[in-house]
């Protein structure tokens, strides 16, 4: 089932019915573990909502009090682009290192306030040249580290100031808008099939200037493996979101411009779009 978060409250999808949890705190009740349990005997006894329509009910973001964090380096294909970005300075060692070792890149990506729902504008930082998003799965855990669900992620990259310097990651990865989540948050007691697929479409001026795809098959890291790791030391009285990298980079000649239509599709969850400021 899937669970959105709108201007009417939360939104449960489930079996082609929408149910409006219309008491229903997000913080909480995106932390609990029983979440899918939940969520299956609130609609039971909940009758559904006539002519109710997604487009109408002002999708949010689905996050409030959550941090989000991201995991680097997990396919292939992120590791050989980071290696080329940051060559010339001498870092692209570090991520072939990263994707052999055991402990997985971890770092904090954005808080709620600086994150864009389906529709909302993303930005990319005035003072870089080389920009592209990064579509990316992205787990919902809650405070005792169980993953109750997935939703989709749009990790904005600044690829010249990452380039420059792997110590520059947090101005290249974390500033106003450059996160993106949505449209929902597919709830499930069971994980995703590797042969899950991720696309990317980005859009300018009505046509497409880059479309590519993986599926999780490509990843190299265990969901579960990168959660524990991300709750080292590490609490989240709310629970929290972990993006799992990516294996779609376009290729170096490509950027970002203002008012390209960034779309990521993950089926179960659905597409999440936005628009470049």
């Amino acid at each position: 089932m899937k669970l959105y978060r709108t201007e009417q409250g939360p939104i449960v999808e489930h079996q082609g019915q929408f149910y409006r949890l219309a008491s229903a705190d997000w913080n909480q009740l995106i932390n609990r573990d029983d979440l899918h349990q939940h969520l299956g005997e609130e609609t039971a006894r909940l009758d559904p909502i006539e002519g109710f329509s997604l487009e109408r009910a002002g999708l949010l973001a689905p996050i409030v009090s959550q941090e989000v964090w991201a995991a680097g380096v997990t396919y292939y294909r992120s590791r050989t682009a980071r290696m080329e970005e940051s060559q010339s300075a001498g870092g692209g060692d570090f991520y072939e290192r990263v994707y052999a070792a055991q402990r997985p890149e971890l770092f904090f990506k954005s808080t709620a306030h600086r994150v864009a729902g389906p529709g909302q504008l993303v930005r990319i930082r005035r003072d870089s040249k080389w920009n592209v998003p990064e579509p990316e799965l992205a787990l919902v855990i809650t405070s005792a580290n169980k993953i109750v669900g997935f939703t989709i992620g749009n990790d904005m990259s600044s690829r010249d100031i990452e380039g420059e310097n792997p110590l520059y990651l947090p101005q290249a990865k974390v500033y106003d808008r450059s996160c993106a989540l949505g449209p929902c948050i597919l709830v499930s007691d069971v994980a995703l099939p590797r042969s899950t697929e991720i696309r990317l479409e980005i859009v300018r001026g009505g046509d497409t200037v880059f479309d590519g795809s993986t599926t999780l098959a490509a990843i190299k890291r265990d969901f579960e493996e990168l959660a524990e790791y991300l709750f080292r030391d590490n609490s989240f009285p709310d629970g929290c979101i972990l993006l799992t990298g990516t294996g779609i980079v376009p290729p170096d000649s490509f950027t970002l411009e203002a008012r390209d239509a960034i779309h990521i599709t993950i089926e179960p969850i659905g597409t999440l779009i936005n628009s470049v400021a």
